[in-house]
């Protein structure tokens, strides 16, 4: 019978064992693969240096440039037609700029590496439309190498208020119950770099408190395109705002409260920057 090399806490096989080998060098070998494995889950950085994109005539992002820093939470606020979205499928790697560099951690948007720790809710979402709800998660689930897929699926499935709808096809699901699949998806794997295009879009009061709840509590640096800004103001700490494809203002969520006059809404302050500059 052959018996399998024993492994130490890390999973490490420690069959390259020998008897030159002291007690010591094997602590420190051992205490580097952990070190290793914590630093593989650490939330990466979320750069963007100089992104130009154009679709034909039409300029969406000009010299865009931003950083968000480990863990950090951010909104991308701007008008429709700000280049948001665009600026979105930049950092997921689904669309190339003309020029510049878009960065996740030290990878490129569209490498393996960069994907396995992404997660990406688009706005108006479509899960398979064949597949039920349980087939949708279970799968992309498969694919994202979640382990004990099947309970992470009962989890969100109860969580996000899906338990009904598990053996129903998506082409059958409200709006809402959509947007709840999709961002189980987006979530379902634990990215530590989130990007989110309007999240809240459709769904019903409580089921955006417990949303909100969730996403607080991933460790993910957090990326969230909105145009409304209470979900700004409730999911980060942080906000970027562009105009015509280049940034107009950075800053804390404190910072921009501070440019208005005494008792001024902070969306009457967003609406007025982004007035000037229209």
């Amino acid at each position: 019978m052959t018996v399998p090399a024993p492994t130490n806490r890390t999973g490490m096989s420690m069959s390259f064992l020998n008897p030159a080998q002291s007690v010591t060098e094997f602590k420190l070998e051992s205490w580097m693969e952990s070190e290793r494995m914590e630093k593989s889950l650490v939330p990466p950085s979320i750069e963007l240096n100089n992104i130009s994109k154009s679709y034909g005539n039409v300029q969406a992002l000009k010299g865009l440039s931003f950083r968000l820093e480990p863990g950090e939470r951010c909104a991308l606020l701007g008008p429709n037609g700000a280049g948001k979205t665009t600026t979105l499928k930049i950092l997921v790697g689904l669309l190339t700029p003309n020029s510049g560099e878009a960065k996740i951690g030290n990878y490129s948007p569209s490498s393996e590496d960069a994907r396995r720790i992404m997660g990406y809710l688009p706005d108006d979402a479509s899960p398979y439309r064949s597949f039920s709800v349980r087939e949708n998660m279970e799968y992309i689930g498969a694919l994202r190498g979640v382990e004990d897929v099947s309970d992470r699926v009962d989890r969100l499935l109860d969580l996000l208020q899906l338990r009904e709808y598990e053996k129903a096809k998506v082409g059958r699901l409200s709006r809402g119950n959509v947007q709840k699949l999709a961002l189980s998806l987006a979530i379902i794997h634990e990215p530590l770099a989130l990007l989110l295009d309007e999240p809240l879009n459709y769904l019903d009061i409580p089921t955006q408190e417990t949303v909100i709840d969730q996403l607080k509590n991933l460790n993910s640096t957090l990326l969230v395109s909105t145009h409304i800004m209470e979900v700004a103001t409730r999911l980060t700490e942080r906000v970027v705002m562009i105009s015509h494809g280049s940034v107009v203002w950075s800053g804390t969520l404190n910072d921009l409260k501070k440019l208005g006059k005494d008792g001024e809404p902070v969306e009457k302050i967003v609406a007025r920057m982004l007035t000037d500059v229209l």
